[in-house]
């Protein structure tokens, strides 16, 4: 009776080429250009305020207050182009599927608000494949609070206690660790090369070693 709770950005999918584009049609109207570009993509993977905090940077003008205003800006911007240039990393669905297979409940805890990423997996065909799916905005915390974790885990049915988190990020890291689970970190997404200093329960490769990876972690 147990789950595996997936981070959606960077580790279902690579977002971060409509990410930077959202950023960049802000940038624009600030009249500053396309600030970010593909090597950027890392940022994009955190969200829209750190795009924006990012870019602002760069060309010397951080305001907090710019980042406020045009956070809604960015948002709109993205849920009108959301699956443009994304992908789900190979072999993602694959893994998932196998997983059902056997037994396991698989769900979505991502901190993109949850009706953007519930836009985005209808766009990209495979919402279904996923018993639950909690957001940003689902709750009123987000990762690293340990809660969405819970209650994504609990709306599979499953004790919020008795899952995996699948991750690329600091973030996903300490939710887990709040939590008392076991994380597991891919290495292909933007930040892959840092995962291993998070010391994370398991790091993963490539989503076809992810059933095993999960049956050490989940004892059934």
């Amino acid at each position: 009776m147990t789950a595996v709770i997936f981070d959606l950005d960077g580790t279902l999918a690579d977002t971060s080429g409509d990410l930077l584009a959202a950023a960049n049609h802000c940038f624009r109207d600030m009249g500053l250009g396309d600030v970010l570009g593909p090597a950027d993509a890392g940022v994009a993977l955190r969200g829209g305020r750190a795009m924006l905090r990012a870019g602002l940077m760069r060309v010397d003008q951080l305001d907090e207050a710019i980042i406020d205003r045009y956070y809604a800006t960015l948002l709109a911007a993205y849920g009108a182009a959301i699956s443009v240039h994304t992908r789900m990393y190979d072999g993602a669905m694959d893994a998932v599927e196998v997983l059902k297979s056997q037994g396991y409940s698989v769900g979505i805890c991502t901190n993109k608000p949850e009706g953007l990423a519930d836009q985005l997996l209808r766009d990209l065909g495979v919402r279904d494949a996923f018993g639950s799916l909690v957001g940003a905005d689902t709750l009123p915390v987000r990762k690293p609070d340990p809660a969405p974790l819970f209650e994504a885990t609990r709306r599979l049915g499953r004790d919020p206690r008795a899952c995996i988190l699948i991750g690329d990020s600091d973030t996903d890291r300490n939710t887990a660790k709040a939590a008392g689970v076991p994380s597991v970190l891919v290495t292909f997404g933007p930040a892959g090369g840092d995962m291993a200093a998070l010391e994370p329960e398991a790091l993963l490769d490539d989503f076809a070693a992810l059933p095993s990876v999960a049956a050490a972690l989940l004892p059934r």
